[in-house]
C-alpha cells in the first residue's frame, strides 16, 4: 500500500476517526453545544415537552417506573431538563445517557452513563440529532454512469472516486436512493438504519423517537447532504477532527429497517417537529394582549416562551426537524 493510498478513505471511515477516535471532534470538553445550537438549546420548552411525551408512555405502559434513554446524550443537557421537568410523584423515572463521550462531571446521579442504549428497559428512546452523526459513506455516479464510493483525504477534505459500490451497499441504494445521472451522489444510509433498528430493538416496550433533519424518496436532494459546522456556522466538511461531519438521514429506510411494517404498518409513523411539539403542547401564539394590563410579568413571561416556542417550531428551521416514531408494544401476555 502507497503512502498516497493511505491518504484517502471512505466518508465513513474517515468521518468514523474524525468524530470519535483519538481526539475526536465530539469527544472534547465544549461537547456539541459549543459548535451548534440545537433544540435542547434553544429552549427548556423543548425538554419540558419531552417529559410530557414520557408521560404519555408510562400511561400507555400502565407503570409506575419508566426508562428514558437518552441517545446521543451530549453532555447530558436533554436528560437535566427532563429530569427537572420529571412527571409527577407516583412515576419513578430511569435516566439513561448513551454518549461516546466520558460522563460530564456534575450530571445528576440519577442518570446511568453509557456507551450502549440498556436491553430490555420499558419506556422512552429519544434520539435528537444522533443519527445524522452516524458516519455513511458517500456516493457518486462517474461520466460512464457507474455508482462509486468517494473518497476523501483527511488534512483538506479532497476528494476522489474510488472502487464502484458493490454488496449491501448497492442494494441499499437501489431500494432507497437510486442513483443515475453522472455527478448525482447521495449519503449510503445503511449503517444508520442498521443502529437504529438496533436501538428500537434494546426496548422491551414503549416508544423509540428519532428526530433529524431528513428526506423520503420523493425529496431525495440530487446532490446529497454532506455538511460541516464549527463555533456555530456552517462549514466545508473536512475529516481531520476541526469539525462536526453530518449529512441528513433517509428517514423512510430508517423506518423500514425500525421493524413493526416500516410507516405504513401501524407502529411508525413520521412527522414534523412543529406538529409533533404542537400535539405535546407546544405554541408559538402570543398571549392575549389584555394579560399585560392585568399581570405585566405574566404577560412577559408568557412573550418569552411564546418566542422560543416559536423557534422551536419555526418553518425553514427547528421545526422541519422530522420526527420518527416507532411503538414497541407490550408483549402478549406479559404484564406491565
Amino acid at each position: 500500500m502507497t503512502d498516497e493510498t493511505c491518504q484517502w478513505q471512505g466518508w465513513r471511515a474517515a468521518t468514523e476517526r474524525a468524530l470519535y477516535g483519538p481526539g475526536g471532534f465530539f469527544l472534547r470538553p465544549e461537547g456539541p453545544a459549543g459548535h451548534f445550537r440545537t433544540s435542547v438549546h434553544a429552549s427548556p420548552l423543548f425538554a419540558g415537552a419531552i417529559s410530557r411525551l414520557l408521560v404519555e408512555v408510562a400511561e400507555e405502559l400502565d407503570t409506575d417506573e419508566v426508562a428514558f434513554v437518552d441517545m446521543g446524550a451530549g453532555r447530558g443537557e436533554l436528560l437535566t431538563g427532563v429530569l427537572t421537568a420529571a412527571p409527577s410523584a407516583g412515576t419513578r423515572v430511569r435516566a439513561y445517557g448513551v454518549e461516546r463521550a466520558e460522563r460530564p462531571a456534575g450530571l445528576d446521579p440519577r442518570v446511568e452513563w453509557t456507551d450502549r442504549p440498556p436491553e430490555g428497559v420499558r419506556g422512552l428512546l429519544f434520539a435528537n440529532e444522533w443519527l445524522d452523526n452516524v458516519p455513511v459513506d458517500v456516493a457518486a455516479v462517474d461520466d460512464s454512469g457507474t455508482v462509486r464510493y468517494v473518497e476523501v483525504r483527511a488534512e483538506d477534505g479532497a476528494e476522489r472516486l474510488g472502487r464502484a459500490v458493490e454488496g449491501a451497499d448497492a442494494e441499499w441504494l437501489e431500494a432507497w436512493w437510486p442513483l443515475a445521472e453522472p455527478g448525482a451522489r447521495a449519503e449510503i444510509g445503511r449503517p444508520r438504519d442498521e443502529a437504529w433498528a438496533a436501538a428500537v430493538g434494546s426496548l422491551a416496550a414503549g416508544r423509540a423517537v428519532a428526530v433529524d433533519y431528513g428526506h423520503v424518496r420523493e425529496s431525495r436532494p440530487p446532490f446529497g447532504t454532506l455538511t460541516g459546522f464549527r463555533g456555530g456556522r456552517e462549514v466545508t466538511p473536512v475529516p481531520d477532527g476541526s469539525c462536526d461531519v453530518t449529512a441528513h438521514v433517509a428517514m423512510d429506510a430508517c423506518a423500514s429497517a425500525g421493524g413493526g411494517g416500516g410507516l405504513s404498518g401501524g407502529l411508525g409513523s413520521l412527522v414534523t417537529q412543529r406538529e409533533a411539539l404542537r400535539g405535546l403542547g407546544v405554541s408559538g401564539a402570543r398571549p392575549p394582549l389584555a394579560l399585560a394590563s392585568t399581570d405585566p410579568a405574566a404577560y412577559v413571561r408568557a412573550l418569552g416562551a411564546a418566542g422560543e416556542a416559536a423557534e422551536l417550531t419555526a418553518h425553514g428551521g427547528l421545526g422541519d426537524f422530522l420526527w420518527l416514531t416507532r411503538r414497541v408494544p407490550v408483549p402478549h401476555g406479559d404484564g406491565a
